[in-house]
């Protein structure tokens, strides 16, 4: 037997020529399965996301038609997915499948052949369910932080507070218990807290044919319960931190793969002073000078990042007396300035982050310089919505719907050669007296912050005031003083004339921190962590990939080193990843982005963690990485993936003579 190589356009050419026989003696493909992450792992019909599909090619096959149904028949109102322009006998379909269960199953998939003019049957369909994953579990924590098993492929959690009534949507694994702790220090408020937790996913919708409804939601967990010992007394010490993993802060530690929490003992500044709140600064430098993350105020000895905002602390004596006997709601944290005076604002109630929706240039643009716009409004985690680039969408972008929070996530470091510094300082809260004057020459104007006062010596920084008289009044906390003029959190929206009052509130409550980041640091208190998280591309024999062999066989790169055709890559979740932007090179290093012939951009961007690369024939690399919408707009990229090689080549035929006819055929 001979083979031969020829160019793939001559032989579409030849195939097309020979298409004149009739369907009748094609046969249908066979051999139609699902899988994650390559077609020769073990076989399944159960899945947790949606999988990709591959199946046994057919002989002279010019393209595919593959569907996916809620039912075996295959009616029209129950499609939810049908592309017709597949070109290798896979297909990595780019929409969420709703949690749906039958007997034997309640999914279907088929698929059949296009040999030039004809078209083979359908091919035995393949039933599979789509299964929520099992809820999160407790793993073993600190006090005052609650943690969690990471589900694959989870874009966040709500954690339900039973004893609060509150639901909390984190990003991480870890929540603080600040409810419990705050102004409360007793074991009948900290002893036990009860909570519940479930798993939340994103939906990518648009190309469910059908519409039917995904939930977002896993199921929720049984009522977990967790203990914390009495607080602890004498000086501050810091613990470390805590995601998926714990780090001590030493070279030897690993880094986190998610935005851990914090956690410490002691109570004590280093002069002696108790306190019953703290705060947590992130550096990135050991002597504590370029800040990066700030905590919002906690009760308790530990800290975790929340998008969706501060406790309502307190702002008078009253209320503070009643907060030790109740539990603080989400909102507004206010008042708070460091040990010299400078106003201190959470990172928690930075403006809400816009999600990175086009593919970026090879440099992303900084934070708020050419921010992607948003939509959608609430407070829902965002939720994905139409199909990525590269899945016939003829689009460059994707689009994303609902509110992110926050951006509480820090950027990921090549631990441990770098990594960041962090500490926690005690913090007092303290009652300011009420203060009175009036607004001095010229006056204040709308849309100013500063406001001349005819004495200053009754305002301190944190006091909250009222310039002027209902309903022209204005309302703001002292962010600094300087001289007779008082600078406002907040611009006016009133102009205000020389004479009108100016009121300190009386009974204000001012947050101070009662030490420096900076000397604290100095004098030891001060740990490093690192933050690493990237997909996986590959097991340590083959990269996750399938495809067409040049011999004309469905197989993967554990079993091939080359491909014919267009081949799918996939990846495991990396945690923390709300999106994936995968692009390929010609070469390993340096790694030259080439331009996606669909959508002429570096790459494209898909929510799915599977795709079929529009390769030409040649040697490749290819990457990918994530996107955290967790970090600040318009820089949200995560690492890169170790590029992986892949091996398109031309197909080998073979010439097969047909007796009754004497004429030849070309066979891949």
């Amino acid at each position: 037997m001979r083979f031969i190589r020829i160019a793939s356009l001559l032989a579409v050419a030849a195939l097309a020529a020979s298409a004149s026989a009739s369907s009748a003696g094609l046969a249908a493909p066979s051999g139609l399965h699902g899988f994650l992450l390559r077609a020769d792992e073990t076989a399944s019909a159960s899945f947790h996301r949606t999988p990709s599909f591959a199946w046994n090619p057919i002989a002279a096959a010019t393209r595919y038609q593959f569907q996916l149904a809620t039912t075996s028949t295959f009616r029209d109102n129950g499609i939810l997915y049908d592309n017709s322009q597949l070109l290798t006998p896979v297909e990595a379909p780019p929409l969420t499948l709703p949690w749906i269960t039958g007997s034997p199953h309640a999914l279907y998939a088929r698929v059949r052949a296009f040999v030039g003019a004809t078209v083979t049957p359908w091919g035995d369909p393949f039933g599979f369910d789509v299964v929520p994953p099992s809820a999160p579990t407790p793993l073993p924590s600190y006090p005052g932080l609650l943690r969690w098993t990471p589900i694959e492929g989870a874009d966040g959690y709500e954690v339900w507070l039973v004893d609060t009534g509150k639901l909390e949507y984190v990003r991480t694994n870890v929540l603080d218990e600040r409810e419990f702790y705050t102004f409360h220090q007793a074991q009948t408020w900290i002893g036990t807290v009860r909570w519940r937790i479930r798993a939340i996913r994103g939906d990518t919708y648009n190309s469910r044919i059908n519409g039917i409804p995904v939930s977002h939601y896993g199921a929720w967990s049984p009522i977990y319960s967790s203990s914390n010992p009495d607080p602890s007394g004498g000086p501050i010490t810091l613990t470390g931190t805590l995601s998926d993993v714990f780090s001590d802060g030493s070279a030897t530690a690993p880094a986190q793969r998610l935005m851990p929490g914090f956690v410490w003992s002691g109570n004590q500044s280093l002069s002696g002073t108790s306190a019953e709140l703290f705060r947590v600064y992130v550096f990135t430098d050991r002597q504590c000078l370029n800040l990066v993350y700030t905590s919002a105020l906690v009760g308790g000895p530990a800290y975790a990042p929340r998008p969706f905002g501060a406790l309502a602390l307190p702002q008078d004596a009253q209320t503070v007396s009643a907060a030790r006997g109740g539990y603080l709601a989400d909102g507004l944290e206010a008042g708070g300035i460091s040990y010299d005076g400078a106003p201190v604002v959470p990172t928690e109630q930075s403006p809400d982050a816009a999600p990175t929706t086009q593919v970026p240039g090879d440099v992303p643009s900084a934070a708020n310089t050419s921010p992607p716009a948003a939509s959608g409004s609430g407070s829902a985690p965002a939720g994905s919505g139409s199909a990525p680039a590269g899945a016939g969408s003829g689009s460059s972008g994707i689009g994303v719907g609902g509110k992110l929070g926050a951006p509480v996530d820090l950027w990921d470091t090549n631990w441990p050669e770098s990594g960041y510094y962090w500490t926690v300082v005690p913090v007092s809260a303290s009652a300011l007296g009420a203060g009175a004057s009036s607004v001095a020459a010229p006056g204040a104007s709308i849309g100013s912050t500063l406001v001349p006062v005819a004495d200053s010596s009754g305002f301190k920084v944190g006091s909250t005031v009222t310039v002027g008289t209902a309903p022209n009044s204005d309302t703001g906390t002292v962010v600094s003083i300087s001289g007779n003029t008082i600078t406002l959190s907040a611009a006016l929206k009133f102009g205000h004339a020389v004479g009108e009052a100016v009121v300190a509130n009386g009974g204000s409550v001012l947050y101070k921190d009662l030490e420096l980041p900076q000397d604290v640091c100095a004098a030891g208190r001060v740990q490093r962590f690192g933050i690493e998280s990237e997909p996986s591309l590959t097991t340590a024999q083959a990269p996750f990939a399938t495809g067409l062999s040049s011999t004309g066989r469905l197989t993967s790169a554990a079993n091939t080193s080359s491909f014919y055709g267009q081949p799918l890559v996939a990846w495991t979740p990396a945690l923390g990843a709300a999106v994936y932007q995968v692009q390929w090179s010609k070469t390993q290093y340096p790694f030259v982005a080439e331009n996606d012939p669909r959508t002429n951009t570096k790459g494209f961007l898909t929510f799915s963690t599977s795709s079929v690369l529009p390769l030409r024939p040649g040697t490749w690399w290819y990457r990918v990485r994530g996107f955290d919408y967790n970090l600040p707009t318009g820089v949200q990229q995560m690492s890169w993936s170790d590029p992986q090689k892949l091996v398109v080549s031309t197909p080998r035929f073979k010439i097969v003579p047909t007796p009754s006819k004497r004429k030849f055929k070309v066979v891949p």
